[in-house]
């Protein structure tokens, strides 16, 4: 076939691909703004998934990697379109606006620049220069060569473009460096995606005097970030690679007590707390999080799934909790009637103390239940390390104390 030919035909497959991308997200509530749409129509997002299929580069779902470490953990990758999406309508960039982004991909930018405009300013950065090289070459084929790309460390921002009316960051932050806060302007806003305890929600965060407030907490996963601001989780194997618990720097573990943790019999508790097919429950992490002690997150092979090792939630991220040698994750949400369309959820304890480990998180699975479930949701504020205790908010709040900032997460 003529190479001419095989190229419009590309073009005409990935327009009709992002025309039904578009209208997937705005059916599932993802894309809300016309002006999102209209960002998502004229963006080329095959072009930055360097040897992607045109099927998967359209995914609404599908993150793209393009980058790995020895490990085999994803250090670069193109978010999926659900995420961005969803990230850029907690940003609410208008015209004119002066953006900055902190992981570079080139895609996110690209959309950013449709969003601020011919008057507005995206600058993108990265410390990976491999990551920046490839941003540059993807922003010029698809006609956003306006877009400044720096090769940096993301924990300093970008202070010669400051200040910015939006800082969009696209790497799993452990903590807000100062840059951050002083770079933003004056009612400007951090769309961030936080770990906290393992878990990572993207906050979209506007300043209120001495304090970052959260106007929406959505569940997001990304890479990690390197640099300055990296902070690794610490693994805790319990059966060699297949299953393990991810534990956040604050939490002390005996390796060697868990090891063993998985040899003995399983206990189980189910709560008579109820979901539907489909329904979300993502709060319920943040509660479990926020009032169970020992939290952390199991994790599993899908092997080990299969095997009925373990039987998680989901294999690569279970609320659990670790006491000694025992140990309690939640279970799987078992199906309460004949048609599979109602769930229960419960909890399965290992060790000598895992049944009394599995009743505490059933215990918190109910109150989350009776008091939260139908409520507002968590409020999420962040303060600067140095304010002190009687500046916090004390009502039923948990403070996680970070090197730069203490993030209290508290429910109505």
């Amino acid at each position: 076939m003529d190479t001419n030919v095989t190229e419009k035909n590309e073009f005409g497959a990935a327009d009709r691909l992002r025309a039904a991308l578009v209208d997937q997200l705005q059916a599932c509530g993802l894309i809300r703004s016309e002006a999102g749409a209209r960002a998502f129509r004229a963006v080329p997002r095959h072009l930055f998934t360097p040897g992607a299929a045109l099927e998967q580069a359209y995914a609404p779902d599908d993150a793209v990697v393009l980058e790995r470490d020895p490990n085999g953990v994803a250090v670069s990758s193109v978010s999926a379109p659900a995420i961005v999406a969803m990230m850029l309508e907690q940003a609410g960039v208008r015209p004119g606006d002066r953006v900055l982004e902190i992981g570079s991909g080139g895609y996110n930018a690209a959309l950013l620049a449709e969003l601020v405009g011919p008057h507005g300013q995206v600058t993108t950065l990265d410390i990976d220069p491999e990551v920046t090289d490839r941003a540059i070459r993807c922003l010029v084929a698809a006609g956003y060569a306006q877009v400044r790309v720096v090769c940096a460390d993301g924990e300093f921002g970008a202070p010669d473009a400051a200040p910015f009316d939006v800082i969009v960051v696209t790497v799993g932050a452990w903590d807000l460096p100062p840059a951050w806060w002083d770079q933003l302007a004056d009612g400007g806003r951090l769309v961030v995606p936080l770990r906290m305890r393992g878990i990572t929600r993207s906050l979209a965060l506007v300043p209120e005097q001495d304090q970052l407030t959260a106007s929406s907490v959505l569940e997001c996963g990304f890479v990690a970030m390197q640099g300055a601001g990296a902070v690794d989780e610490r693994r805790i194997a319990l059966h060699g690679k297949d299953v393990a618990l991810r534990v956040d720097s604050d939490l002390e573990v005996n390796a060697a007590a868990m090891a063993t943790a998985l040899d003995g019999p399983r206990a189980e508790v189910w709560s008579q707390v109820t979901v539907g097919r489909g329904e979300a429950f993502s709060d319920l992490d943040l509660w479990l999080m926020a009032t169970l002690t020992g939290f952390c997150l199991l994790t599993a092979t899908r092997d080990a799934v299969d095997a009925g090792l373990v039987t998680p939630t989901w294999h690569l991220s279970t609320p659990a909790m670790v006491q000694g040698r025992s140990l309690a994750y939640r279970s799987r949400p078992q199906p309460v009637d004949q048609q599979r369309t109602i769930f229960e959820h419960g909890a399965y304890g290992h060790g000598p103390d895992g049944e009394a480990l599995a009743q505490q998180l059933v215990e918190q699975i109910r109150v989350w239940d009776r008091q939260h479930r139908a409520g507002a949701g968590a409020r999420v504020t962040v303060f600067p390390a140095a304010t002190p205790d009687d500046r916090l908010p004390t009502s039923r709040a948990l403070v996680i104390n970070k090197r730069h900032t203490r993030v209290v997460i508290s429910w109505p």
